[in-house]
């Protein structure tokens, strides 16, 4: 599960690189900001929504609990320099029956996503959980640990670290495992080995084949629109507490502080491979395309426990994730659960994930890899078949509900990914954007619908009437779609801004998955109070050295404005004194293009390290001061270079969502 970093570098929105705070910045036509009780309406839905719940057995909170130790000393984890990096005690709202602003089925998931601190799985294996919004598990050998998973950030996995050894054993890491290659599953690596460990041999490292390049790729090019709609997806700047952050389905929090990244020392490549640490063996299958672009569950013969990653969690996943990705691919996802039933199925005692608890005993572990398997086979078959019928993904969506054996499952409850969001991943992942309807082929933009609509309404008074009137009878996807067209025609309409914020957060209020509850939310609190503004710039990370100069490139490519770049015609070289790596940078027609491993002749050459060319060619640091500093040397005329530079663009993430 991708998380976003709120530490960011060279203003280029990409994940960890570096160390910046984004604040909120209250606009002038600002609505009241405080949140609002649930209305009638959203009560009865919730009410309704309580009686089609499965029945509670317990098993989820007895196995969430099982093989406790101990937890934190302290109601806060701190950076280093005192400011929280994950509040436990920021939980602690989340008591007794659901209250009336949040969907019972999610409070139920909180309740039992609670469980935190250090926990005995089997004899030999350990997780540590809610010190992030993932867990980080420990596989003990004779001399050492394994390590899988190690959270989001360097404090949390510190901290989970000195809890194991503190009250199991104080032995050294022996080696890592990153099961993929979102930040939340290696970034704080830092925080239990050293790099120069890793690099003396003393620490392996361990990742999916690809899973360098992935990492990069996902985030590279669309980072900072990613970013920006992860803040709503993970609800970073709501407060914690019934009427606004009440977990995401996944965790109940992300942490924050200082990120790392330590490439692999060892890819595996095939199903079946096996390695072997200090006598303990770990068996892999591969499952790329799934819940990642390479990832992998793991099998621990010794203790008979299955390691599933992400692939089958305590709710339905994302097909495709709404901060924005590549689709995911829901068929071969079912159909990796059918192999890990069929490979260890028979033989798992016990099975766990990179986020929430574990199950116990044979049948459990069988039970729900079987029904996560079937809920995306469900998904993606029914979907498949209904745009076979000619169904739109909006009426597909509309239509599809899980069978009641599923339904009843709370395993598969849509605490994260739901059917609707999911099955319309389906379509697009066969059929692209276009629904197939002429009339949305070339639509009108949003701006320029709006006026039309509030035109054709009668203007905005009576457009107000009519939002109201269906706010009134609790009609919020109706009043969110009248009031939305009034601030698009008009973003100082402060009354359309009240309705669509009131909207926003009934909606939040009814749904099941904490990410739609923190999207709807997110755009109420900007409406209220402003966007997001305001980004503190940081120094290059491990990330950003990881990176290629070429992937650089491909990224400044993207951010050529072609009204300025108008007829120019230039080229330049680029060569990174650190790799050697050589690019020609060429531009012409509007279109900027680099070659790795060739030359312009006669174009000058800008020679230097890649932080220091990145900080050049993205406008954080001026050519000629590096120059007279030393930092880079220039062969020939520089001037293609500088009239490059005002042709780009600054990547926002702080740009509009809620309004133009």
């Amino acid at each position: 599960m991708p998380i976003l970093s709120r530490d960011l570098s060279l203003g280029l929105g990409l994940l960890a690189l570096g160390a910046g705070t984004l604040q909120a910045q209250p606009g002038p036509l600002a609505a009241a900001t405080a949140a609002r009780p649930a209305t009638a309406a959203t009560r009865a839905v919730l009410a309704e929504a309580s009686k089609t719940l499965p029945p509670e057995d317990g098993a989820d909170f007895e196995f969430a609990n099982r093989g406790f130790i101990a937890t934190w000393p302290e109601a806060v984890i701190r950076q280093a320099n005192g400011k929280p990096s994950f509040d436990l005690s920021g939980n602690d709202f989340i008591e007794g029956p659901a209250p009336d602003t949040v969907n019972p089925a999610l409070w139920r998931q909180n309740r039992v996503l609670r469980a935190e601190g250090l926990f005995r799985l089997a004899p030999g294996l350990y997780q540590v959980r809610n010190f992030d919004n993932s867990n980080v598990s420990f596989i003990e050998t004779p001399r050492g640990w394994i390590v899988i998973d190690p959270l989001t950030v360097e404090e949390v996995a510190k901290a989970a670290f000195d809890l194991l050894k503190k009250h199991v054993a104080d032995k050294p890491v022996l080696a890592v495992i990153y099961t993929h290659g979102h930040t939340d599953h290696f970034a704080g690596a830092t925080g239990i080995i050293d790099p120069r460990d890793v690099a003396a041999g003393k620490v392996q490292v361990i990742a999916p084949k690809g899973f360098v390049e992935e990492v990069i790729s996902e985030w590279m090019l669309a980072g900072t629109a990613m970013g920006r709609r992860a803040f709503y997806q993970f609800g970073y700047f709501l407060p914690r507490g019934p009427q606004g952050h009440a977990g995401m389905g996944m965790g109940t929090a992300i942490a924050a502080g200082k990120q790392g990244f330590i490439p692999p020392t060892l890819e595996i490549e095939r199903t079946g491979q096996s390695v072997t640490i200090d006598g303990v063996e770990l068996v892999f299958q591969m499952t790329p395309g799934a819940e990642a672009p390479t990832e992998f569950n793991l099998w621990i013969p010794s203790l008979k426990a299955l390691c599933l990653a992400e692939t089958a969690t305590s709710t339905l996943h994302n097909v495709q994730t709404l901060r924005g990705a590549k689709v995911r691919d829901a068929k071969a996802w079912a159909d990796y659960l059918t192999e890990a039933l069929r490979m260890w199925g028979g033989q798992a005692e016990l099975s766990f994930a990179s986020h929430h608890w574990p199950r116990f005993g044979t049948t459990a572990v069988v039970q729900h890899i079987t029904h996560q398997r079937d809920a995306y086979k469900f998904i993606h078959d029914q979907a498949v078949r209904r745009m076979n019928q000619g169904q739109t993904p909006t009426e597909i969506a509309e239509g599809l509900k899980l069978p009641p054996a599923l339904r009843n499952d709370w395993s598969v409850r849509e605490y994260y990914g739901t059917v609707s969001h999911n099955a319309k991943a389906v379509y697009d992942r066969y059929m692209g954007w276009y629904d197939g309807v002429p009339a949305n082929l070339n639509p009108l933009p949003p701006v320029e619908k709006a006026k039309r609509m509030v035109r054709a309404v009668g203007g905005a008074k009576a457009l107000h009437k009519q939002a109201k009137a269906a706010f009134a009878a609790g009609d919020y996807r109706w009043s969110v779609e009248l009031a939305n067209y009034g601030v698009f025609a008009d973003p100082q309409d402060r009354i359309a801004r009240n309705l669509l914020a009131d909207s926003y957060e009934q909606l939040g209020y009814q749904a099941e998955s904490g990410i739609w509850r923190n999207i709807y939310l997110t755009g109420a609190r900007e409406l209220r109070q402003g966007r997001p503004d305001g980004f503190a710039e940081g120094g290059p990370s491990y990330l950003m050295m990881a990176t290629p100069l070429g992937s650089f490139l491909d990224l400044l490519a993207t951010t050529l404005v072609p009204e300025r770049a108008a007829e120019a015609r230039l080229g330049f070289n680029l060569v990174d004194s650190i790799s050697g790596d050589r690019f020609a940078v060429s531009l012409g027609n509007s279109v900027l293009v680099s070659e790795k491993g060739q030359t312009l002749a006669g174009a000058p050459t800008l020679t230097g390290p890649k932080p220091v060319l990145l900080g050049i060619l993205f406008r954080q640091v001026p050519l000629d001061r590096m120059v007279a500093a030393g930092q880079v040397t220039v062969a020939g005329d520089p001037a293609p270079i500088q009239q490059l530079l005002p042709m780009l663009e600054q990547p926002k993430l702080d740009f509009n969502i809620i309004e133009p």
